[in-house]
C-alpha cells in the first residue's frame, strides 16, 4: 500500500483520487504523527476491541478499508511503519529484526517498485516498506473481579510462598524468578497472583514457548476461574480475534501485541525456542504495558541466572520440593560401551536391554530418551523384536499426539522419544531411561527436565532414572548434583515428609 500526505494526514492510496500529490510507501514518509482524538465520534466498537492492545497488518483486520481510515482520521488508530530504515540496514518493528540477512528484496505489485521485507517473521505476514502496522489509541475500561478464583486445593510450604511472592510481583509490578523442581505444582503457584490481578482490573499473559503447553494449561485455567473469559493463542487458533483480561498463549504469538498486558508470565523461559530467540524476547517486552509484572517460571534455570540468584542480582524464589513432599529421584549412571556402534549393527548394550526387558515383564511403563531422530527409528526397530507395542515419538511425527495418548492411556510400554518429551508429559507412574546421556544435547537443563519425568504423582513418588553412557559428561554430573541440592534444600527447610 502507498499514502499521499495531505496537510500531515495519511491518506491511502485508493482513498485520495481527489488529492494530488506523490503516493509513497509508509516506510519512505518521513514523520508520522498520530492525529488527536476525537471524543465525539462515533466508533466501532467491533474494530476498536478487535485491535486493542495489539500490532496488526491490514490485511489482519476483517473491516472495510474505509472504516479503519476513518478512525484513524479521529484518532483511535494510528498508521505506524512496518520496518523502518538504520544506519545499519533495516528494523523490523513486529519482531525486533535488524539481521541484515534476514531482510530481502522484491517488486511489489503493492507499491510498484522494489520492495525490502523482513524474512525473521514472515511466517506470521509479510511486513515490508509499504506494509503498515496498525495500533489502536483506544483503551477499553477493564474488568474488575471479586474473588475470581474458585480453585479450593491446598499448596505445599514451598508453594504457598511462591505464591506470596507472585501476589507482591503482580501489587508492585516488580520482575521475579520462580525456580520450581520439576513436579512442583507451579501452576497452581501463579493461581492466587492471576486472582489478585484480575481483581485490580490487570490484564494477564501465560506465555509458553510451545502449542501443547498451551492446550494442557487452558483448561485448567478456565476451571479455576469459571466467571473469567479465557482464551488460547497458538497457531491455527480459532480465537485470534478476541481479547480477554486472561490469555494463554504461545511466545511467538505475542508478535501480534503492544502494550497489551499488565502482567507476563513466562512459562519454562529456558525452554526452547524462547530461550534462543531474540525475536521472541523483543515479543514479550513490546507485549507488555511499560509499567508491569514480569513473571519467569522454570525448573532449570540457565547458569547466567543462577549465578545472579546466588549474588542478589536476581530477585527469585525458589521451590526445592514436589507438592507432595517427597524428595526427587536422584539418576544413577551406567555405562553401556560403545552403544551408537551397537545399534548401527541391529543390537543393543546388553544392560540396556535387560533394563527394558524387566519393565516389560513388571509391566512398568518407561521412557527411553535417544539423542536424534535416526537413531530412534533404529532403536524402535530394535525393541520391536522385544514387544511390537514399543513405540517411537519425535517432533515431526505426525502421530506424535496419538502416540502420547496412547501412552498415557497405558497402550504403549515403552515410548523411546527425543528432547522433544522431556517437558510437560505426566505420566503417574513411569520410570525413564536415557541411551546416550554423553551426547552434547543432553545439557544439563534437559537432563533434570528428564529426570523429572519420574516420581510426579503422590501414589508413585519414586521411581528410576538412569543415564546410559559412553562416557560421563560435565553436564551429567551437573545436572545430578542440582537435583541432590534441592532435596538438600528442601529437607532444611523442612518441605520434605519425613520417616
Amino acid at each position: 500500500m502507498r499514502f499521499i500526505e495531505v496537510e500531515g494526514k495519511l491518506i491511502p492510496e485508493s482513498l485520495a483520487k481527489e488529492y494530488g500529490g506523490e503516493a509513497k510507501p509508509i516506510s519512505r514518509i518521513d514523520h508520522i504523527v498520530p492525529l488527536p482524538l476525537n471524543p465525539q465520534f462515533s466508533v466501532s466498537t467491533k474494530l476498536l476491541s478487535f485491535l486493542e492492545g495489539r500490532h496488526l497488518l491490514l490485511d489482519e483486520l476483517p473491516f472495510p478499508l474505509d472504516v479503519i481510515h476513518t478512525h484513524y482520521e479521529h484518532g483511535y488508530i494510528s498508521y505506524e511503519k512496518g520496518i523502518v530504515q538504520t544506519e545499519q540496514g533495516w528494523r523490523c518493528r513486529r519482531c525486533g529484526n535488524e539481521n541484515t540477512h534476514l531482510f530481502a528484496s522484491f517488486f511489489c505489485a503493492r507499491c510498484e517498485t522494489i520492495c525490502t521485507y523482513c524474512r525473521r517473521c514472515i511466517m506470521m505476514g509479510r511486513v515490508s516498506e509499504c506494509t503498515p502496522l496498525l495500533v489502536s489509541h483506544f483503551y477499553s475500561e477493564p474488568a474488575m473481579y471479586e474473588k475470581p478464583l474458585a480453585w479450593n486445593g491446598e499448596l505445599s510450604l514451598g508453594q504457598q510462598q511462591a505464591a506470596e511472592a507472585v501476589v507482591a510481583a503482580v501489587e508492585k509490578n516488580l520482575e521475579l524468578l520462580i525456580w520450581a523442581v520439576c513436579g512442583a505444582g507451579k501452576t497452581e503457584v501463579l493461581f492466587s497472583g492471576i486472582s489478585r490481578a484480575l481483581e485490580l482490573g490487570k490484564r494477564v499473559c501465560i506465555a509458553t514457548p510451545r502449542t501443547d503447553v498451551v492446550l494442557e494449561l487452558a483448561p485448567r485455567l478456565k476451571q479455576a476461574f469459571p466467571a473469567v473469559p479465557v482464551i488460547a493463542l497458538y497457531g491455527g487458533s480459532d480465537e485470534r480475534g478476541t481479547l480477554s483480561p486472561l490469555v494463554v498463549a504461545t511466545t511467538h504469538q505475542l508478535l501480534r501485541f503492544y502494550q497489551a498486558f499488565d502482567v507476563m508470565v513466562i512459562d519454562e523461559v529456558d525452554a526452547f525456542p524462547y530461550s534462543v530467540e531474540p525475536m521472541l524476547q523483543y515479543a514479550v517486552e513490546k507485549a507488555r504495558k511499560e509499567t508491569s509484572a514480569l513473571i519467569y517460571v522454570t525448573a532449570t534455570p540457565h547458569k547466567a541466572w543462577q549465578q545472579e540468584i546466588k549474588l542478589g542480582k536476581r530477585q527469585a524464589v525458589t521451590i526445592p520440593a514436589r507438592y507432595h513432599g517427597f524428595p526427587l529421584p536422584v539418576p544413577s549412571f551406567e555405562w553401556c560401551g560403545n552403544w551408537r556402534k551397537a545399534v548401527k549393527r541391529g543390537l543393543f548394550p546388553r544392560n540396556v536391554s535387560a533394563w527394558i526387558e524387566r519393565r516389560l515383564q513388571e509391566g512398568k511403563q518407561a521412557f527411553l530418551f535417544v539423542p536424534h531422530v535416526e537413531l530412534l527409528e533404529r532403536v524402535v526397530a530394535i525393541l520391536k523384536q522385544l514387544d511390537n507395542r514399543i513405540e517411537g515419538v519425535h517432533a515431526e511425527d505426525r502421530e506424535r499426539k496419538e502416540k502420547v495418548h496412547a501412552f498415557r492411556k497405558g497402550n504403549i510400554p515403552i515410548l523411546v522419544t527425543t528432547t522433544i518429551l522431556e517437558r510437560g508429559v505426566t505420566v503417574p507412574n513411569i520410570d525413564v531411561a536415557v541411551l546416550g546421556a554423553e551426547d552434547d544435547i543432553f545439557t544439563e537443563g534437559a537432563l533434570v527436565q528428564i529426570a523429572g519425568r519420574v516420581g510426579r504423582s503422590a501414589q508413585y513418588p519414586s521411581g528410576d532414572i538412569r543415564f546410559f553412557h559412553y562416557g560421563k559428561t560435565k553436564e551429567m554430573l551437573k545436572a545430578k548434583r542440582q537435583i541432590i541440592r534441592m532435596n538438600k534444600e528442601a529437607e532444611e527447610r523442612g518441605m520434605l515428609k519425613r520417616g
